[in-house]
């Protein structure tokens, strides 16, 4: 696709074109090969065991150079590039993290140290608390076993789908309890495909559609749901349920299109300008902290409760996040573009060090804390 071939010889190799050349006795994460795809004649070596693991160059050139990625020649021609991961960037604005991009040399004895890393730099280092603290040891054996089974991301999205209907049935019929459960469900399906793509690298852009739309879509149909099996509904503070579903569903529009615009004033979003915004993402208005809200009203046997704290928390964080849209805008007139916080080369000693140690990965997912 997109004019790549996939070559397991040189002997069918074009005369002309770039050439990506790769040594299968190491594992490469999807940003360590973009990153070496962005520089022009350049070899890779893993700082493990500081060999040559793979190489671009144009086509004239892939013969000597494959020798130099096989192992069978250390000559690297003049005006070749000599690379390391950590010359590539180690911020990841799509998954709110900063690593390194990983190359390592594939053994016996590291099978398990790999999943691990594997696994854990598919993980976001930003996002809500149910996903960040509570998700990703179960997720990880829940990865694990769909890729033995054979399973599919688009399967386990379907999968979560099927019970994002159920949820919203089950909440309008006033079944809380079951309807949560296959909400919480649904939201640990959302960790498992994504994460399943990127670990076995069966990424798509149907596939991506279908779970970003889905996730993006039905967060406000739950809670209009919810709010319509309340049957002797109170209005609140002058306030009736159509006014909380316009609260609900604006105020959930209004943060999402503040998400969307902030990357135009530079190389961040929203949630990772500062690290305020990071913090502030654990608890922001979205799907699982609703989440928790609903879970607590049920707990306490006032659902009624729990269709206002969602619109009323809604409403609250939406302004939050005007704010900081307001203030980034601000800063990108005085100051140029935004640049986030966990590209500093220093972030790991300096002052947010702290908030780095909590955002620059999610420690959970490598098998740490």
């Amino acid at each position: 696709a997109g004019g790549v071939q996939w070559l397991d010889s040189l002997d069918r190799l074009a005369v002309s074109g770039r050439v990506l050349l790769l040594n299968g006795n190491y594992l490469f994460e999807v940003r360590t090969l973009a990153g070496l795809l962005e520089r022009e004649q350049s070899v890779l070596r893993c700082a493990a065991d500081g060999r040559v693991a793979a190489a671009i160059c144009h086509a004239g050139d892939a013969p000597g150079l494959a020798e130099v990625v096989s192992g069978r020649s250390d000559r690297i021609p003049e005006g070749v590039g000599d690379l390391v991961p950590g010359d590539f960037a180690a911020f990841d604005d799509t998954l709110r993290r900063s690593q390194a991009p990983l190359l390592e040399p594939v053994r016996e004895d590291n099978r398990l140290s790999l999943e691990n890393r594997l696994y854990g730099n598919a993980y976001r280092g930003i996002t809500d608390l149910v996903t960040k603290f509570f998700w990703p040891k179960p997720a990880k054996r829940a990865v694990r076993m769909a890729a033995r089974l054979g399973l599919t991301p688009n399967q386990v999205t379907a999968s979560g789908f099927v019970l994002v209907l159920a949820a919203c049935y089950l909440f309008l019929a006033g079944q809380y309890a079951a309807g949560l459960a296959a909400g919480w469900l649904m939201t640990f399906l959302d960790t498992v495909d994504g994460k399943l793509a990127r670990v076995t690298v069966q990424s798509s852009r149907f596939g991506h559609l279908f779970d970003h739309g889905i996730d993006l879509l039905h967060p406000p149909f739950w809670y209009i749901c919810w709010g319509a099996s309340l049957q002797a509904f109170e209005p609140v503070l002058g306030l009736d349920r159509v006014d909380l579903y316009g609260i609900i569903v604006g105020g959930y529009v209004l943060g999402r299109a503040v998400e969307g615009v902030f990357p135009l004033l530079g190389k961040c979003g929203v949630f990772t300008w500062r690290p305020f915004d990071a913090w502030f993402r654990l608890v922001t208005a979205r799907r699982n902290p609703c989440m928790i809200l609903l879970t607590i009203s049920v707990l306490v046997d006032r659902p009624d409760w729990g269709f206002l704290a969602v619109a009323f928390w809604t409403a609250a964080t939406s302004a939050v996040l005007v704010i900081r849209l307001i203030q980034g805008g601000v800063a990108r007139l005085r100051h140029g573009r935004l640049q986030s916080w966990l590209s500093d080369p220093s972030v790991a000693t300096g002052p947010n060090a702290g908030s780095y140690r909590v955002f620059g990965r999610t420690r959970s997912a490598y098998g740490e804390g």
